[in-house]
């Protein structure tokens, strides 16, 4: 009896898979392995940043009423009274017509109210010489200027980037909460393929399948279990469907035995443990598809052609995993271009085909 499969864009393919995956819960993991990972929970400061007045530059620390009547002709005299580098604090007041020579990063001495260049003044003896008045808290970075405390300072569900990581450690976080990484069954079907290692036989091809698709759930975050292959019949397959089960896998992917004409072991055993529908997606290549779950573990049935099962994995598969691991943005970008060949189009199937991008005028 002929199968009717039932035909479904792209789109709604992709929204009918979609609507089962979730982010996954959170886990708490050192930051640095965050990097690319999306945050499970609000940062908060528990302190400003800078936490105390510090200098923007080199100088030297001066009370402003002491800079007002600084000319070229008559620049003010003042004694240097001490020396502070980044990482030190000075406790004591600067006193009337002294100035401190300061470091970049240091903490303003009390009493302090601007901060005046090493190339904008002249040292005599002990004495720093300042040759135009000074703007009240120049050149000073005030305590809270990028960050006061109370402040959400990075947002649930933002990716972390580099820049994310060093404000999380800047502020004495040595741990986050993400999304967990999803743990997603690899598993290839038919009686004629082989594992990648063993000698090539007259009717079989090795098993490239599981490698290309274990591949790109590395690439977009995921962590592969490889199950292997298994060959076509139901006990083999059973016993691989209910293996993934047994390792609490998040998504289960197979590729080979749901194309219409394919052998019906494939589609009976996914049947028989779970709900399963058979589909044909309006595109080429990779038309047939399945999709369901099985005892509510998520199951997508890729077509064997490597191209059709990398394709199918890119359009279904990958938005899938970056929903568990929390992503929002599942779409890739695209760009116009125009075509220099012609591409034949004999059908209404929407065509990926590969390319080469020129970038002219």
């Amino acid at each position: 009896m002929k199968e009717h499969y039932p035909i479904l864009s792209v789109e709604e393919a992709r929204r009918r898979i979609l609507e089962h995956f979730q982010p996954l819960q959170p886990e708490t993991i050192p930051i640095l392995d965050a990097l690319g990972r999306v945050l499970a929970e609000e940062v908060v400061a528990d302190m400003s940043i800078p936490p105390l007045p510090n200098t923007a530059m080199d100088g030297y620390a001066v009370r402003v009423a002491d800079t007002l009547n600084a000319t070229p002709e008559k620049p003010a005299h003042l004694k240097v009274t001490a020396d502070l580098a980044a990482g030190y604090v000075l406790e004591t007041p600067l006193q009337p017509g002294t100035a401190v020579r300061i470091m970049t990063g240091a903490p303003i001495p009390p009493g302090a109210e601007a901060v005046v260049p090493f190339e904008n003044a002249e040292i005599q003896g002990d004495e720093v010489l300042i040759f135009k008045p000074y703007k009240l808290w120049k050149n000073i970075r005030h305590a809270g200027e990028d960050v006061k405390k109370g402040q959400i300072v990075l947002s649930r569900g933002m990716v972390l980037r580099p820049q994310e990581i060093g404000m999380m450690a800047s502020l004495g976080h040595s741990q986050v909460q993400v999304h967990r990484r999803p743990r997603i069954a690899v598993l290839s079907t038919g009686d004629e393929i082989i594992n990648a290692a063993d000698a090539w036989r007259p009717g079989k091809i090795r098993d490239a399948n599981s490698y290309s698709v274990s591949a790109l759930i590395l690439k977009y975050g995921g962590i592969p279990v490889r199950l292997g292959i298994a060959p076509d019949t139901v006990e083999a397959l059973t016993v691989k469907i209910r293996e993934a089960l047994s390792l609490k896998v998040d998504f289960i992917v197979t590729s080979g035995g749901v194309s219409m004409g394919d052998f019906d072991v494939v589609k009976k055993v996914l049947a028989a443990e779970g709900e399963m529908h058979f589909w044909r997606a309006r595109m080429k290549p990779g038309k047939p598809l399945a999709f369901g779950k099985i005892q509510n573990t998520p199951l997508m049935g890729l077509p064997g052609n490597p191209v059709s099962s990398m394709v199918s994995f890119e359009l279904f598969g990958r938005p899938a995993v970056l929903r568990m691991l929390g992503k929002t943005k599942l779409r890739k970008p695209t760009i116009n271009a125009i075509l220099v060949d012609p591409i034949k189009h004999k059908d209404n199937r929407r065509h990926f085909v590969r390319v080469t991008l020129e970038e002219k005028n």
